[in-house]
């Protein structure tokens, strides 16, 4: 039982750190990556001048979105989207442990959870609209070294995660169907606290009153 989120992801670089506490988290949906012009064209390089150039210029590119990551204040970010090994090497050297390939589901869960806002452009990225959690931990379990992020202690949810595993699918599947009966059965009580007892006492019961 976890008290925040599970996501099944992992830190993107094996630097960075693993344990972040009083996250101010950063859940982005736009990539770390140069511009793309609209129109199909081509560019050709014909010399490594240009190249060093263009490749500058992208570093560039990058730096100035991590540097807006920076400065809001952020600890931790989230991208909807990947990024490629100079914008992710960049975010270590910056001490800013990052998370791609979260899916929107998961995104808009987050982001409830910790009362942070999705930001779809690195120029409307400010520090009230980071998200805040008590506890963000990368856990490794398992044969086979699974790996997952854990939100806890998240400021705008009391949400819960209940993680099942198991030896194979059908011992899991058999585990949450057990899981979901039970939830069902506080839900009811919450709802209406009186119970019928079981065992044929409420025919006994009836019997008696009969009788008399």
């Amino acid at each position: 039982l976890v008290s925040g989120i599970v996501v099944d992801k992992d830190i993107s670089h094996p630097q960075m750190s693993k344990v972040i506490k009083d996250a101010k988290i950063a859940i982005l949906t736009c990539p770390f990556e140069p511009a793309k012009p609209k129109t199909k064209n081509e560019l050709v390089i014909d010399n490594v001048e240009d190249y060093k150039k263009i490749a500058k210029k992208e570093q560039q590119y990058f730096r100035d979105q991590v540097k807006r990551v920076k400065d809001s204040g952020a600890s931790l970010v989230i991208c909807q989207w990947g990024f490629d090994d100079e914008a992710n090497h960049l975010l270590m050297q910056e001490k800013l442990p990052s998370v791609r390939w979260v899916g929107g589901v998961e995104m808009e869960l987050i982001a409830i959870a910790t009362g942070g806002r999705i930001v779809p452009r690195f120029s409307e990225l400010s520090s009230e609209k980071l998200g805040k959690a008590g506890l963000v931990r990368e856990v490794t379990f398992g044969t086979q070294k699974d790996t997952m992020l854990f939100i806890e202690n998240c400021s705008n949810s009391k949400a819960v995660t209940i993680l099942v595993r198991g030896g194979n699918s059908m011992i899991v599947e058999e585990g949450k169907r057990s899981i979901h009966d039970a939830l069902c059965v506080v839900r009811n009580l919450v709802k209406d606290n009186r119970i019928v007892y079981g065992g044929g006492s409420a025919e006994i019961a009836c019997s008696l009153k009969i009788g008399e």
